[in-house]
């Protein structure tokens, strides 16, 4: 069984396929080296498993590994002046590639051209890469670590550092140092903060921006702490809408990180939005934040959601007395249910932890009770009984419908029968 010895100081065996293995036997047989690179190495070095195997192949040409691949399963070359080769078999893919080296030569994240050489060392290649945590690689069979700037180091002391100033030829990667800051937990190196500070983010779409932030507020990590490089990065000048809670980016941090814990096991969309409405949550101006969202997405509903949230969340306090029940359902049906905003009442850092998830349990108990936690309430007089007493659709219907419902969220009217009754009596039946 093959081990890595961990960060820690113990012993890890990471999941690693046998064809994988087989196949790195049969490169160093002809000749070639094999590593695996990137994120699995840091992960494993954190005693973590990934499944995300990409290999990188030295001293051998692709003519040659292409026949040696093709014996386990289909080959694809994604693109030869990329080197990078995909195989595909049952219940396993890997990709395969060779060192290479990038020049900028043109405006926007993919404006490189790339020399692939597979002469090169494992150093040269690894020139290229973002940060230090990234630029590691084991060697296969047997894992050998191979790190030629310091990652291990880095990681050990929770430092992000960026390996070259090729860095600054990627834009993209000011945002990834975001989103590794979080999930990592780790602190800028001061010399990457000041570099990225001279660097731009307008090449970049909104599309690559949106994922960045994706990876920065929905996977697991410490979110506060990718806020510290946002800002050591100075990236308010990108995104000014993003503002102190209560005078304090540390209280914001902590906005993030409870609504990270607290949404966990919710939708990918629900999370979306409360992580995006906590960012927001120190600007009280919607047009800020419709300014922040269509600068960053195109996705209906949290172009919808995000305002929705931050506009109603704000209309309850813990601090306060606690809302009656025609309110709770008033505010299921600008919500379309509640599950959102309780969840952002309980993480909200502005009120006391004791006092918040008190109250915000007890709306969760009472929306329950009265139906409206999981979605809004919905009329009870509908347009289909309207014309059983022989009324034809018009706006009268929806006059009716809509002073029944009022008198629904109330309280006043409180089962379909009752509805029934009062359209019945206000027509004159």
């Amino acid at each position: 069984m093959i081990t890595v010895r961990t960060l820690s100081g113990t012993e890890f065996s990471p999941e690693l396929p046998g064809r994988l293995l087989k196949i790195a036997g049969e490169i160093r047989d002809a000749g070639g080296r094999a590593f695996l690179v990137g994120g699995w190495v840091r992960d494993a070095l954190l005693g973590k498993n990934c499944r995300d195997y990409d290999i990188e192949v030295y001293d051998m040409a692709q003519d040659a590994l292409v026949p040696l691949l093709s014996k386990y399963g289909r080959t694809n070359l994604v693109g030869k002046a990329f080197g990078v080769i995909h195989l595909a078999m049952k219940g396993l893919s890997l990709d395969f590639s060779f060192p290479r080296t990038e020049n900028k030569v043109g405006y926007g994240h993919r404006g490189f051209v790339v020399h692939t050489d597979e002469k090169l060392s494992f150093k040269e290649a690894a020139l290229r890469r973002d940060f230090t945590i990234n630029a590691m690689g084991m060697e296969l069979p047997e894992l050998t670590l191979c790190d030629p700037y310091g990652g291990m180091d880095d990681l050990k002391a929770h430092v992000l550092r960026h390996v070259s100033e090729a860095f600054a030829e990627d834009s993209l990667r000011i945002l990834r140092g975001v989103q590794f800051a979080s999930r990592f937990e780790l602190t800028l190196a001061p010399e990457t903060a000041e570099l990225c500070k001279s660097l731009s983010l307008e090449d970049l779409s909104k599309e690559r921006i949106y994922e960045e932030f994706k990876k920065w507020l929905l996977k697991p990590g410490k979110p506060s702490l990718g806020l510290q490089a946002f800002l050591e990065m100075d990236l308010l000048r990108f995104f000014p809408e993003v503002k102190p809670l209560d005078d304090s980016f540390e209280k914001l941090g902590q906005f993030l990180d409870n609504v990270s814990r607290n949404a966990v096991g919710e939708s990918e969309e629900s999370r979306m939005t409360l992580a995006f409405s906590a960012l927001l949550s120190g600007n009280s101006s919607g047009e800020d934040w419709e300014k922040f969202l269509e600068g960053m997405t195109n996705e209906v509903k949290i172009l919808r959601n995000v305002p929705r949230l931050l506009k109603h969340a704000a209309s309850i306090t813990p601090n306060a007395s606690f809302p009656d029940d025609a309110f709770i359902r008033r505010l299921s049906v600008a919500l379309d249910g509640l599950r959102e905003c309780c969840i952002f009442t309980a993480s909200n850092p502005q009120y006391p932890e004791d006092l918040r998830m008190i109250f915000a349990n007890r709306l969760k108990i009472r929306a329950l009770e009265l139906g409206v936690y999981e979605k809004a309430p919905e009329p009870l007089l509908t347009g289909r009984f309207l014309m059983t007493l022989g009324l034809k659709p018009s706006k009268q219907f929806g006059e009716l419908i809509h002073e029944s419902f009022e008198l629904q969220l109330d309280g006043t009217l409180q089962n379909a029968e009752q509805a029934e009754a009062w359209a019945r009596t206000k027509l004159g039946f």
